[in-house]
């Protein structure tokens, strides 16, 4: 049976990252984002709370507490602040993750401990292409056998490169369907050009190239079939759907303060009607958005298969976002299109998560 309250020791997380969210990041999210610069202070800060290496293996340095949902709540928490923030805190996470799900014993010793020493050290993958026909489990990259490894050819786009990451993941298609691939940012052939995207504007991503990118046989990830990237693709909308959860929460939390604040003809915008509905479907909308989010998250810690509920939950989620955020837009007025308040920002965030695949993996 599902339980929706969290845990005590989940409530006691969930106050600690919102403190820290309210606190350190939600007080620099715009100059972040006008400046296009992370402090590193900022994440080394967020790197001693453990919030990606409490789900490393005690064996390679972690605490071994992997919770699907927790991670979900601890997303929300940080996308409440901001989005570009919240996803390059969680950055190291798409490397740990993936190869403590996948990873030989001999991966797992050599790249997990990092995750967890002092240094926060990011995290890079690189699934969607920019095609308009892309389709995460047929992609174009391809990688091709050679003296035992592979040879690596192709494009991708929205992978976060931070300053001071060692390696990406790349999903490539072989002869036994689509493949992750652990592969060195200084490997010879891999090329990147710096993005400027609509939203997210903290965090830096750029278009990967690939041209001849040579892969030893000790980069493939998981087995010989598909079933690592089915797993990354669920978990990644999993996570993206607690995100758009996040970006949710925050424009309606502006919409509902300044309703309140703002008087129009003797009496606060809130108590009109039309606002007040208004106000009343986006907190409906977050909620039912967020129960699917939960359960999605829910089933993958019982070990389910939970493709139809990750899609079905990241799907609403993504919506709920993109129309939350508008309606705040509109509550606010011209104010709304101001870049000084931050519903406009919202706005471009939530408008991503229509392109995203597996920026932020639970």
């Amino acid at each position: 049976m599902i339980d929706f309250q969290p845990t005590d020791e989940q409530q006691l997380i969930i106050e600690a990252v919102r403190q820290f969210a309210d606190g350190e990041l939600r007080p620099i999210a715009r100059r972040c984002a006008e400046s296009r610069e992370i402090p590193p202070k900022l994440l080394s800060q967020a790197h001693e709370l453990g919030l990606v290496a409490s789900s490393i293996d005690p064996a390679h340095g972690g605490d071994g507490e992997r919770s699907a949902v927790t991670g979900c709540l601890i997303t929300e928490e940080l996308a409440r602040a901001d989005l570009a923030l919240a996803l390059a805190i969680l950055s190291p996470a798409l490397i740990a993750l993936p190869v403590s799900d996948h990873g030989n014993e001999s991966q797992k010793r050599t790249h997990l401990p990092a995750f967890t020493e002092s240094r926060f050290l990011p995290g890079s993958l690189a699934l969607v292409e920019p095609d308009i026909r892309f389709d995460p489990l047929a992609p174009n990259t391809r990688a091709r056998p050679r003296d035992g490894g592979f040879v690596l050819d192709g494009r991708k786009c929205f992978v976060p490169w931070l300053e001071g990451g060692s390696h990406v993941i790349v999903v490539a298609a072989t002869e036994n369907g689509p493949r992750p691939f652990l592969i060195s940012r200084e490997c010879p052939g891999l090329g990147t050009i710096p993005e400027r995207n609509m939203g997210i504007d903290a965090l830096p991503t750029v278009e990967l190239v690939l041209e001849d990118v040579l892969a030893p046989p000790d980069a493939l990830l998981g087995s010989d079939d598909d079933r690592a990237v089915r797993a990354m693709i669920d978990r990644g909308r999993v996570g993206l759907g607690a995100a758009a959860v996040g970006v949710a929460r925050a424009a309606y939390e502006v919409a509902l303060e300044y309703a309140k604040e703002r008087e129009a003809f003797g009496a606060p915008i809130a108590t009109k009607q039309a606002i007040a509905f208004k106000l009343a479907d986006m907190a409906i909308e977050i909620d039912g958005a967020r129960l699917l989010v939960w359960e999605a998250a829910w089933r993958l810690d019982q070990g389910d298969t939970v493709t139809r509920e990750a899609t079905l939950a990241y799907s609403q989620a993504q919506r709920v976002a993109l129309e939350v955020a508008d309606g705040a837009v509109q509550v606010l007025g011209g104010h709304g299109y101001i870049r000084e308040y931050l519903p406009e920002m919202h706005l471009r965030n939530a408008r991503g998560f229509a392109a995203f695949e597996a920026l932020a993996l639970v």
